[in-house]
């Protein structure tokens, strides 16, 4: 591990360079790590949860502002416990004990120093399920190129393709190229879905790349440009997931024309679009998911050992 991408964190393209020992940068966080939670999570795509579940662990922070976050209580690190890099080792053999189909490291994007070193750490050690990166996207090249052989599925957002709605809704500059590049070189790295073979009924992906774009009131347009550039782009190399639980919160009040749901016309007629390019290997909402809690308690489950404070 690096103990200078922390001393000056350039890990993000704020590119702030602060000193993380010493300050926490605008993710929150300082260069301890902190896990919010440890447990299997089954609401993720078909492919990652499967029937037995995959073993997320929740990191606190981030290093977006979106305003309409879901997971607040964590992305402005206001839950977690501080854990040492050994700590997150043993945590992944721990979630496979509990049956986890794989390691899916959430929001862990201003830790990936610590991560690296600990998927090094459980693979000298046998550990031999997939790590799957679930991230916002918003990276420099140089940080997901660090990551090349030691992440098997990539699960990043796309969220905007124009940089004032990045910076409005996510004080996010500059998100559009940054996620165009780190999705190019996540390609690069795993450019086929593969697959176990199927265990239960269940096909769980070992490595790939699968793009989620979550739908946004009066985004339609922006979201089939999206969808477009990413067919153009990667055709069946990847698999996307159009999503439609965006759920407004309390604090929109100043955003007005995103202060709603989705409707189903506007997801219907996004899903009617990326059929229509032919895309095939893509992933859908049925149902009211925006009134489903997708959300798990950050309740620090799993995070610190058994008889340990």
């Amino acid at each position: 591990m690096t103990e200078s991408e922390y001393k000056n964190c350039k890990l993000c393209p704020r590119n702030c360079g602060v000193d993380r020992s010493v300050t926490r940068g605008y993710c929150h966080e300082s260069d301890k790590l902190c896990v919010a939670r440890a447990a299997l999570h089954m609401w993720e795509e078909p492919c990652i949860s499967g029937k037995r579940g995959s073993g997320t662990v929740f990191f606190s922070g981030c290093n977006m502002g979106c305003v309409f976050c879901q997971n607040r209580k964590i992305s402005r690190g206001e839950v977690g416990k501080i854990i040492d890099k050994e700590r997150l080792s043993e945590i992944f053999f721990e979630l496979k004990d509990k049956g986890a189909n794989n390691i899916n490291l959430v929001t862990g994007d201003m830790f990936i120093p610590t991560i690296r070193w600990a998927i090094e750490d459980a693979r000298s050690k046998g550990f031999d399920l997939p790590f799957l990166l679930n991230t916002s996207s918003y990276l420099n090249l140089d940080v997901v190129k660090s990551l090349d052989g030691l992440i098997d599925i990539y699960l990043p957002d796309f969220k905007y393709i124009r940089d004032e709605d990045a910076i409005r809704y996510s004080n996010a500059p500059g998100y559009v190229e940054a996620a165009k590049n780190a999705i190019a070189e996540m390609v690069r790295q795993r450019p086929e879905p593969t697959f176990f073979p199927e265990k239960d009924g269940d096909t769980i992906m070992k490595s790939g790349v699968v793009v989620r774009h979550l739908l946004m009131p009066g985004m339609l347009i922006q979201a089939k440009l999206i969808v477009k550039y990413l067919h153009e782009n990667y055709g069946d190399n990847i698999y996307l997931s159009l999503m439609n639980q965006y759920t407004p919160n309390e604090e929109l009040s100043a955003f007005p024309e995103i202060n709603r749901k989705v409707t189903d016309r506007e997801y219907d007629s996004l899903v009617e679009y990326a059929q229509g390019l032919g895309i095939e290997r893509a992933f859908v909402q049925i149902g009211d998911t925006a009134d489903e809690s997708f959300i798990p308690e950050f309740d620090c489950e799993g995070v610190i050992k058994n008889g340990e404070l």
